[in-house]
């Protein structure tokens, strides 16, 4: 697929179409390991890393390496193919989606330079071949593959723009999807333009979640982090957001290169609905159930969507 208008042939194929979603999620394999690159510039490194069992090299193409920024495009399929999968929907590997409500939905512009930028990040998410035994839904893969298998434009509008992209997501993102391998995540997390912050907050949020506090030597979290600049501007810049203390849900904290991570408040309690509409009855009722029957399911699908 290129990035032409797609063939009335490719337009028959089956795919999943991105609806509203109220919680947003990350996959925890990507949390976990340093896939993304933090550089605001092309990177053109190759990135190899080790954790216990799991090593991961990371191939760039011409175009660099996938940004952490580029990241929100998978955040924004995996949060609307969880939101479905919860609600009992069928979803597809393939997934198509309205340019204009992925960029509200990451708390962007809506701009000519934003349409652009969203059409790098697809190519940088397709060029970037990673090479890992990464274990996803009880499997573990041993091979190279994209982000992204490919991707394309659905149509423009008058003035050119980008309206509906068609992406096909890779084994190993779409695995972890049916595998429930995600976490939920804060919508302000797209409220941080500093790529080295985004990856704190997500490495909070898988290592800390739900628990009070989460200790990491500064070291240690160097390599989670992905980065290549020295320890004492890693210190320098842990302490600048300490200062600033804006990261969501979580304090961040330094003492004697001992980075602390701290809830800011207790987790929200999430409750059952109290009401389940007669459409959402109609809509969602299964071959043989009682009203009563789908009520209950919906209100226990709807309780899931919203544990972290």
């Amino acid at each position: 697929m290129n990035n032409s208008l797609l063939s009335d042939c490719h337009k028959q194929r089956d795919f999943f179409t991105c609806d509203v979603f109220d919680t947003y999620k990350n996959d925890t394999a990507s949390m976990e390991h340093p896939v993304f690159s933090l550089s605001t510039k092309p990177d053109f490194r190759m990135l190899v890393y080790k954790n216990n069992d799991s090593t991961i090299k990371i191939k760039p193409s011409y175009t660099g390496l996938a940004t952490i920024h580029d990241k929100d495009i998978l955040l924004y399929l995996a949060s609307s193919l969880m939101n479905a999968k919860n609600n009992g929907d069928k979803i597809n590997q393939v997934v198509r989606f309205v340019a204009y409500d992925y960029l509200k939905s990451t708390n962007k512009k809506t701009s000519g330079i934003q349409y652009q930028q969203l059409k790098d990040g697809l190519s940088r998410l397709k060029g970037t071949v990673i090479q890992t035994n990464i274990k996803t839904n009880n499997r573990e893969i041993i091979r190279e593959f994209s982000l992204i298998d490919e991707w394309g434009i659905v149509k423009k509008d008058n003035n050119k723009k980008m309206v509906a992209i068609e992406v096909k997501l890779s084994d190993w993102f779409f695995n972890s999807i049916l595998g429930n391998e995600v976490l939920t995540i804060d919508k302000e997390y797209f409220q941080l333009r500093k790529p080295t912050e985004r990856r704190l907050y997500e490495l909070a949020r898988k290592h800390c979640g739900n628990q009070p506090t989460w200790k990491i030597k500064l070291e240690n979290l160097k390599g989670k982090l992905g980065i290549t600049s020295p320890i004492r501007t890693l210190r320098f810049n842990i302490r600048k957001t300490t200062k600033t203390n804006h990261l969501p849900e979580y304090n961040i904290s330094l003492q004697n290169d001992m980075v602390i991570f701290t809830r800011k408040s207790p987790p929200k309690e999430h409750k059952i609905p109290k009401y389940v509409t007669k459409k959402e009855i109609a809509k969602h009722a299964r071959p043989g159930e009682s009203t009563q029957q789908v009520i209950d399911r919906l209100k226990d699908l709807k309780n899931a969507l919203k544990t972290p």
